[in-house]
C-alpha cells in the first residue's frame, strides 16, 4: 500500500472508531441561529426506499410494459437520473453506506451482518438532526436490531431482525459444486398470492407512513423521512390479478451461445452458491412476469404515500425521493438476485421532486450513486455533516442541468457465496470491474464494457490490447478512490470474516448448557 493509501486508509478508520466523539464534536454545537428561527420553513424531506428494484423496470425509465403510473407522475414532477448507482449490491452493505454517507471499505460494511460502531456513529440521521429535523424510520433499512442511528422509528418492522453471524467463508476457487445447504428454494416462492412477508410488510407500512403524514401539522419542525419498502424483493408472489397482465408479454434474458462459459469465476459461484445453474426456462419466465407484476404493485403502495402528502397540504413543501438500495438481475448473465456489477443489480433508480424549486420532466444522464445522495440530502438540510464523507452534493447539479459533475460511482461486493471481492467503477461510457486474486493459484479477472454501444453488457472488452490503457486508468481511479488496492480490501475483510466465525465458533462452545430439570 502507498503511503498515500495507507494515510487516507488510516484516516478513515480513525475517524470510524471515534464515531462517538466525532458525532458529539459535529452534532451537539448549538445550531446558526437563522437554523433555529426558521427551521419549520426548510422542506420537509421524504426518501421512499424501495428492495431490490432494476431500474429497467420503470415506465419514467423507458419500459413499455410495465404499468408504474406514481413513479412516472413523480418523475415527470422532478428529475431522473439515468445512471444512478447503490455502492454496494447488498442489502445491508448499501443501507449502511447511504446511512454513513460512506463507502462500505471505509466503514467495513461487508456483509448482511454489518453494522456501523455504536448507535451514536455519525449518520445522514444526526446530521439532519443538527439542522433542526425530526428523523423518522418507517419500515425496512435492515439495521442491526440494537441500532437505528439517530433515527426515531415508527412502529416495529423487519428492520429489527436479528442479523446471522458476521463471517461469510471464501468458497474454494475449484469447486463449482451446487452447494444444496446454501440453496434458499427461492425458485418455489414464484407464484401468486395475496399474502407474503413482502406484501404483508409494505402494507402495514405504508398505511403507517400515511398515519404518519396525516398526522403531521405544517408548523411542525420540519421531518427527514426514510419510508422503507421490501418490495420488490423476493419472494416473487403477488396478487393473480396483477401477474395476469404481464404473462407472455415479458421477453426472456438475452443469453448468447456459450455466455455463461465466458462468465467472471466469482459470477459461476454465485450461480453455484444460490443454486441459480439448472433453472428451467418456464421458471425464468414466470419469475420475470411476477417481479413485473410485483414492481406495479409496489407502484400502488408509493402512490398512496403520494396521495397522502398531497391530501395533507405536505406537497409543496416535500422533497420527495424515490430510490432503491440495489438491483435485480431476473435470470440476465444467468443471474438471479442482486450480488453482481451488471446495470441489473448495481444500477437503481433515482428520482427527486420538488416542483418549487425545479420544473420537472428533467434527466440528468452523468454518473452518481447513493453516498451523493447522502451528501446531497444533507446539503438540501443545510446541516452539518462529516469531514470525511465519500460522496458530493448533487445540489448544483439539480439546479443546474450543465453544472460540471464527476460522473462517476464506485461500489463494491465482499460478501457471501464468491471465490474473492470485486469492485466496480462506471464513468462515462465504461465499466470496469475488478476481481481480486482468490488465492496464489488464481490471478485477479477484469471486466470491461462499453455500455453506450453494449448496454447489455456481453461483450467483455477486457482481454483486448487496444483497452488497457484504459483499463489502467480506471483501476488507478478506483484505487483513489477507495485510498487503497482492493486487493488490501480483500485482505481485510477475510481477516474481520475469520475473526467473526472464529467468535461465533468459541461462543457455541462456551455457551452453558441447560441444566435438566429434575422432578419431584
Amino acid at each position: 500500500m502507498s503511503s498515500f493509501s495507507r494515510r487516507l486508509f488510516m484516516k478513515s478508520m480513525i475517524s470510524a472508531a471515534a464515531g462517538l466523539s466525532l458525532q458529539k464534536e459535529l452534532f451537539s454545537a448549538p445550531f446558526p441561529s437563522f437554523r433555529k428561527k426558521n427551521s419549520h420553513k426548510k422542506p420537509n424531506i421524504l426518501v421512499i426506499m424501495s428492495d431490490e428494484h432494476n431500474a429497467n423496470i420503470l415506465g419514467c425509465y423507458g419500459n413499455k410494459i410495465v404499468n408504474t403510473p406514481n413513479l412516472n407522475q413523480l418523475s415527470s414532477s422532478g428529475i431522473t437520473f439515468e445512471n444512478f448507482y447503490c455502492n454496494s449490491p447488498l442489502c445491508v452493505p448499501s443501507r449502511l453506506s447511504f446511512t454513513a454517507g460512506k463507502y462500505i471499505s471505509h466503514i467495513n460494511a461487508w456483509s448482511n451482518a454489518s453494522k456501523l460502531l455504536g448507535d451514536d456513529y455519525p449518520s445522514i440521521a444526526y446530521s439532519m438532526k443538527s439542522a433542526g429535523y425530526d428523523p423518522y424510520l418507517c419500515g425496512k433499512m435492515h439495521y442491526a436490531l440494537e441500532h437505528r442511528y439517530g433515527f426515531t422509528e415508527i412502529g416495529k418492522s423487519f428492520t429489527n431482525q436479528k442479523p446471522k453471524s458476521g463471517g461469510c467463508r471464501r468458497r474454494n476457487p475449484d469447486d463449482l459444486t451446487v452447494d444444496k445447504n446454501t440453496e434458499e428454494g427461492r425458485f418455489d416462492d414464484f407464484h401468486a398470492g395475496n399474502s407474503s412477508r413482502v406484501l404483508d410488510h409494505d402494507k402495514e407500512f405504508t398505511d403507517r407512513t400515511v398515519d404518519f403524514l396525516n398526522n403531521r401539522k405544517k408548523s411542525d419542525k420540519p421531518f427527514f423521512m426514510i419510508s422503507g419498502l421490501l418490495a420488490p424483493h423476493y419472494p416473487l408472489i403477488v396478487p393473480d390479478e396483477y401477474w395476469e397482465k404481464y404473462k407472455d408479454k415479458i421477453p426472456m434474458p438475452k443469453m448468447p451461445q456459450g455466455y455463461i462459459d465466458s462468465l467472471p469465476l466469482n459470477y459461476k459461484h454465485l450461480r453455484s452458491g444460490f443454486g441459480m445453474t439448472d433453472v428451467k426456462p418456464e421458471t425464468v419466465k414466470k419469475g420475470r412476469e411476477l417481479y413485473y407484476g410485483l414492481v406495479e404493485w409496489m407502484d400502488s403502495e408509493v402512490g398512496k404515500i403520494l396521495r397522502a402528502l398531497k391530501d395533507n397540504g405536505l406537497e409543496d413543501n416535500t422533497i420527495v425521493i424515490y430510490t432503491s438500495d440495489h438491483g435485480e438481475n431476473m435470470g440476465e448473465h444467468g443471474l438471479w438476485w442482486k450480488n453482481a456489477m451488471f446495470n441489473t443489480a448495481s444500477r437503481i433508480p433515482l428520482i427527486i421532486s420538488y416542483p418549487k424549486r425545479w420544473k420537472g420532466s428533467q434527466r440528468r444522464l452523468q454518473t452518481a450513486s447513493l453516498v451523493d445522495l447522502t451528501r446531497t440530502i444533507a446539503d438540501l438540510g443545510q446541516a452539518e455533516f462529516p469531514k470525511d464523507w465519500d460522496g458530493d452534493s448533487m445540489v448544483d447539479w439539480l439546479d443546474n442541468s450543465n453544472y460540471k459533475w464527476k460522473d462517476f460511482a464506485v461500489s463494491e461486493y465482499y460478501a457471501h457465496n464468491i471465490a474473492s471481492g470485486y469492485t466496480m467503477i462506471r464513468t462515462a461510457d465504461y465499466k470496469y470491474v475488478y476481481h481480486t486474486p482468490s488465492d496464489k493459484a488464481h490471478k485477479s479477472q477484469t471486466e470491461l464494457y462499453n455500455l453506450r454501444k453494449d448496454p447489455d453488457e456481453l461483450s467483455n472488452l477486457s482481454n483486448q490490447d487496444n483497452y488497457k490503457d484504459i483499463i489502467s486508468k480506471l483501476h488507478s481511479k478506483i484505487c483513489h478512490e477507495l485510498g487503497e488496492n482492493p486487493d488490501n480490501t480483500e485482505l481485510r475483510a477475510r481477516k474481520d470474516f475469520q475473526e467473526a466465525i472464529a467468535k461465533n465458533e468459541k461462543s457455541k462452545i462456551e455457551k452453558p448448557k441447560r441444566s435438566k430439570k429434575i422432578k419431584i
